[in-house]
């Protein structure tokens, strides 16, 4: 009787397919979690510019700059907030506006009217130049910390928080199984930047589709990996060696170690104090001390710190002898702190200045057009909607009668505004002229 003969190779029953796998990866994600991702992005954009939208719905915080433009002392502001709220007894932050024509705002972080809620200190906005308190509000009843609170934690207080971070981590892996749908070889690659425009309107939108979550795959990454973090920085910190180092942690609990006196320093008095190891620096915010053993906590922004609301730059200052007891300077922070106190900069686009808060905003927006283009699309494929034929020399035609109706529109309105602004030009020169004459 033969011997059996068995072959050498054995090829397995069940053959795995990768791109099968990260395609219902991609689709579950998107499908099941794609309105989320779209609310995160467009609460995320709208907190970019939170505090022009602030000032946008209330009028009363708009500041008319005096001619002379000198703002009051620190002790006066301070004074003149103590006298609108006198019940409310322990440290207030003064931060520092950003512009001459924002106000000044002062944070009482547990007001009595919140004291059990999750997060919803006091912010009191008082005018620099006269002391005047503007408004009083609490975190949360705003439109602007309302919507940052959704973006945040989901308006969920701490669960929201983990929940945000679990969304971080799903946003990122979504956002590479779409680089990895994308992927087309090095062999099509050129033809993968090709948009089509034969006529189909779906097949439009889905290439619009992968141009713009290609686009936007960098920026998603980053705000993704950054925004986890944010929302549970223990697990970053403790990766980094940087405790204590989140955003908003107020630094080491230091305290008074002098005899109470007749005459403890004023608040002018620890801000000249503490800029003396930073002559250069910029003060952002003052804490005023609590209770007889507090310090003062003065917060300051070095030339190169990307840190724009939040520098790490701190001194703290003994309140009845003026002496410096603490300081935290960044210049000698390890690369783990160094890399922990970027997040906030870079999660919010700050670190880049305008053009890098105008970019985060769109980067914001992407979320929304990618799940409602990839829906579509996924609607046409299991005959939910049908497609629609573009006839582009008719649209361009159209386009072009439009644009020079507009055009035409455009030329009348500037023919018969320009005699009056040739008026007004003329008349704000002069003013301008007789007040350098005087």
């Amino acid at each position: 009787m033969p011997e059996p003969h068995y072959p050498l190779i054995v090829r397995p029953r069940f053959i795995v397919d990768a791109r099968k796998i990260w395609r219902q990866c991609h689709l579950l994600l998107t499908l099941g979690l794609g309105l989320v991702f779209a609310l995160i992005g467009l609460t995320g954009s709208l907190s970019v510019y939170r505090e022009e939208l602030d000032s946008l719905l209330n009028p009363q915080l708009r500041i008319e700059i005096p001619q002379d433009a000198v703002p009051l002392p620190p002790d006066k502001i301070l004074g003149s907030l103590r006298t609108a709220h006198p019940d409310r007894h322990g440290a207030w932050t003064l931060e520092m506006p950003l512009a001459p024509d924002r106000p000044l705002t002062a944070w009482f972080d547990k007001p009595k009217e919140s004291v059990d809620a999750f997060y919803a200190p006091l912010m009191v906005s008082i005018n620099p130049y006269t002391g005047a308190v503007l408004d009083s509000r609490f975190w949360g009843r705003t439109f602007g910390t309302w919507i940052l609170d959704l973006h945040a934690q989901l308006q969920l207080d701490a669960t929201g928080r983990y929940a945000t971070a679990i969304l971080g981590g799903l946003l990122i892996l979504s956002t590479i199984s779409g680089l990895y749908l994308w992927w087309p070889g090095w062999r099509n690659l050129a033809g993968a930047f090709r948009l089509r425009r034969d006529g189909s309107l779906i097949r439009l939108i889905f290439d619009l589709h992968r141009w713009l979550g290609l686009a936007a795959a960098g920026f998603l990454l980053l705000l993704a990996f950054t925004g986890l973090h944010l929302a549970y920085p223990p697990l970053l910190e403790s990766l980094t060696s940087a405790e204590g180092m989140g955003h908003g942690d107020a630094g080491s609990n230091v305290r008074s170690t002098a005899v109470p006196n007749q005459r403890p320093v004023t608040l002018a008095e620890a801000i000249l104090v503490a800029r003396g190891p930073f002559p250069s620096s910029e003060v952002r915010r003052v804490t005023t001390p609590a209770g007889e053993l507090g310090v003062y906590r003065v917060n300051l922004r070095q030339r190169d710190e990307i840190n724009q609301h939040h520098p790490f730059t701190t001194v703290w200052v003994d309140r009845w002898s003026g002496q410096i007891r603490d300081v935290r300077n960044p210049h000698r922070f390890s690369p783990g702190q160094t890399f922990t106190v970027w997040l906030w900069p870079l999660h919010t686009g700050e670190a880049f200045g305008a053009g890098g808060r105008f970019l985060w905003f769109c980067a914001g927006l992407a979320p929304a057009l990618l799940f409602v283009s990839g829906l579509l699309h996924w609607l046409y494929r299991h005959g939910w909607i049908a497609d629609r034929h573009i006839d582009w020399p008719a649209l361009a035609g159209k386009i072009r009668r439009k644009t020079a109706n507009a055009a035409t529109q455009a030329g009348a309105i500037w023919a018969v505004q320009w005699p009056r602004i040739q008026t007004w030009s003329g008349k704000a020169a002069r003013k301008m002229l007789n007040r350098l004459r005087r």
